[in-house]
């Protein structure tokens, strides 16, 4: 089997490769005699007849493991050369230095019988093209890859079972660390626990991890972050929203030991994969294991809102986190006719957000039509008073919870932030010491730690003054006064409600704290069904509110005054007692002649002129044809008082009361009396 007459001209007229690896860095500066070993085989290929100068060493692959040839460069290289046919003999301590994967490995036997290549480990010579040598070479190949199953599966099982046991050490999050027992114990930096006990907080108040960063952001408290690795400092740094997601997600907090969160393998390119296990397919998880900065039911209670507040996932989303937005059913609205939650939309109306809740689910995945668009701010009105009406005999005991609390968030901050003042006056005492240690005349030194010291001592006053500021800023947040103002409140509910000071985001959260949902359903009328946490339900009915140009439209009753008016009065005197009574359009802005003369048009009322000559009025051309003169002398015969009219608008124009026989015999002597004088005028100029 390992005689050298396997060993022909033909092969010594092609190279010899010699295949080196170490299956980890730890085994290539450790295990040094497995690779001198690896290195010796050179001198057996010389004995076989080999030239120094005809052997290639393929070392690329230190430090790889063999369970693929993926990411295995002088591997593939090997593969490539062998199939080109350069290759005389390919060597190597084991097949396991090879390949620890049949598939790899009988590759590389098929290429090798193809190509007349010998292998050569240190048991003997084989000729994959005989069928004995490449059953022995088949068999050692198998027996290398269970060799790997078997140390993996050692390893693993050791690992599974200190992880059943809840034993296992693995990286702790921030805000824990490894006592000397490696028992999990809260970090002892106060500051650190302090920051984190705040940020649970925070989020139980506000409710969604975009506003826990907000509320940090705003107050200008830092976040604990692990330094460099293996340094054990801990870093100060602006809180994230991705840190925010990691923190509530982390069962760590809840001092519950948790083993297989995620899954990972290769795809056929070597692409390293990770999965995130939903909590149910979890390997291992033992609540309770150690100290935590919340219970696990607070934890649960997290990853529920979370679930609720996202906006992108397989199912219908619930309620979500209460938005700034005017809608006070925001996430609570389900459609009465498919029961599929209901979205928000938004118009402006008289100036302000006006809120319309709108199924458009099967609009969204199936382009079909719209379930449903109802007009929500009159159901909000509704919804409202009917919560001020439950509420009220609990308003005392609420307004005392509202007063504890923001004492004991005020404590807290103020408290976390003198943790941070401790800390960086802390930075600049160690500073001042470094600085004070050194040689003076080690002047290269020196400045760089003036320098460093320098710059602490600015931090330092920098948070001294940020300290005093939100401390004032803190000390005026709620005053005697304000505090009497609360209680006050507490009597009347209906005024903290309504108040402006009271933001939207607010009434939707204490909707919320009563509400389980609200089922809209427009027909005739619109149907609101309101269902409370305690499990009552109460049912509405509600006009569907007129549309947009039916709330412009003029009321009947103006409509009615204008055509009374009109009888007596012009367009321009209309307007002007309309506005001399407080009356408005349905615009709201007072009325001109321009718009009476428009809603005289619009409603088809009569004009001034046809009703005076309804009432038996005669225009100028009827005047002057009783009275026997052109239409134009008629205004002559008004203006001397002798003819009563009437104006019919704006401009000059007149219609006439019909003359007595006194009045038209009065009109024939003056004209006859002023042609005689005429006459008589003429006669004497001549």
């Amino acid at each position: 089997m390992n005689t050298p007459s396997k060993v022909t001209a033909q092969h010594l007229q092609r190279a010899a490769y010699l295949y080196i690896r170490q299956s980890s860095l730890h085994q290539v500066f450790e295990n040094t005699e497995s690779t001198e070993r690896q290195y010796a085989l050179r001198r057996r290929a010389v004995a076989l007849g080999w030239a120094e100068d005809r052997i290639v060493v393929i070392d690329h692959d230190q430090g790889q493991s063999g369970a693929s040839a993926i990411d295995r460069e002088g591997f593939q290289r090997l593969v490539a050369d062998v199939g080109l046919g350069k290759a005389g003999i390919v060597m190597g301590l084991e097949v396991s230095r090879l390949a620890r994967n049949c598939a790899d490995w009988h590759r590389l036997l098929e290429i090798c019988g193809l190509t007349h290549t010998l292998i050569l480990d240190e048991d003997g010579l084989y000729d994959p093209g005989h069928y004995n040598d490449r059953l022995l070479l088949g068999l050692k190949g198998t027996m290398s890859e269970a060799e790997l199953h078997v140390l993996k599966a050692r390893l693993v099982g050791g690992v599974l079972n200190k992880a059943q046991r809840g034993e296992l050490k693995m990286p702790l999050p921030i805000g824990f660390i490894y006592d000397e027992e490696d028992r999990v114990i809260l970090d002892p930096d106060q500051q650190v626990q302090q920051s984190l006990r705040m940020f649970f907080t925070t989020f139980e108040r506000v409710g969604s991890a975009w506003s826990t960063v907000q509320t940090f952001r705003r107050e200008g408290w830092k976040f604990p972050k692990r330094g460099q690795a293996g340094s054990g400092e801990v870093a100060w740094q602006e809180l994230t929203h991705a840190a925010t997601l990691d923190t509530l997600h982390n069962p760590r907090y809840a001092g519950a030991f948790c083993f297989g969160r995620t899954r990972s393998w290769k795809d056929i390119d070597g692409k390293q994969h990770v999965q995130i296990l939903p909590r149910d397919q979890w390997r291992f998880l033992k609540p309770d294991v150690h100290s935590g900065y919340l219970t696990w039911d607070q934890f649960l209670s997290n990853e529920k809102r979370l679930l609720e507040n996202q906006q992108c996932q397989g199912g219908a989303r619930h309620a979500g986190p209460p938005r700034e937005g005017p809608s006070l059913l925001q996430g609570l609205a389900i459609c009465g006719k498919c029961g599929r939650a209901m979205t928000v939309c938004y118009h402006h109306r008289f100036g302000r957000l006006s809120p319309d809740y709108l199924c458009q689910k099967r609009c969204i995945e199936e382009a079909a039509a719209t379930c449903q668009r109802i007009p929500g701010a009159g159901i909000d009105e509704a919804v409202g008073r009917l919560l001020v009406q439950s509420v009220t005999p609990l308003t005392l005991e609420v307004a005392l919870n509202v007063q504890a609390e923001i004492q004991t968030r005020l404590a807290e901050a103020d408290r976390l932030r003198r943790q941070q003042l401790q800390r960086a006056q802390y930075e600049a005492d160690r500073a001042r010491v470094r600085y004070m240690r050194v040689d003076p005349d080690n002047r290269l030194v020196a400045d760089t730690l003036e320098a460093q010291w320098n710059e602490k001592l600015r931090l330092l006053a920098q948070a001294k003054d940020d300290y005093e500021t939100q401390q004032r800023a803190d000390s005026a947040q709620l005053t005697a006064e304000q505090r009497s103002k609360i209680m006050a409140l507490a009597a009347d509910f209906t005024t903290l409600w309504h108040s402006p000071a009271t933001a939207d985001r607010d009434r939707k959260r204490m909707a919320r704290l009563l509400l389980e949902d609200v089922t809209l359903r427009r027909d005739q009328e619109i149907m609101v069904q309101i269902r409370f946490k305690g499990g009552a339900v109460q049912e509405l009915r509600l006009p569907i509110p007129k549309s947009a140009w039916a709330l412009r439209k003029t009321k009947p009753e103006i409509i009615a005054e204008i055509d009374r008016l009109l009888d007596s009065h012009t367009e321009k005197e209309v307007a002007q007692t309309l506005t001399e009574r407080g009356w408005h359009s349905s615009a709201g802005n007072s009325f001109t002649q321009r718009v009476v003369h428009t809603l005289r048009f619009s409603y088809r009322l009569k004009t001034r002129l046809t009703r005076l000559r309804a009432q038996g009025l005669l225009t100028p051309r009827e005047i002057g044809t009783m009275i026997g003169s052109v239409a134009s002398r008629v205004n002559y015969w008004r203006l001397t008082g002798v003819l009563k009219a009437v104006k019919t608008g704006s401009g000059n124009g007149y219609v006439y009361y019909k003359p007595s026989e006194a009045d038209i015999d009065l009109i024939h002597r003056r004209r006859l009396e002023r042609t005689q004088k005429k006459v008589h005028n003429t006669q004497a100029s001549l």
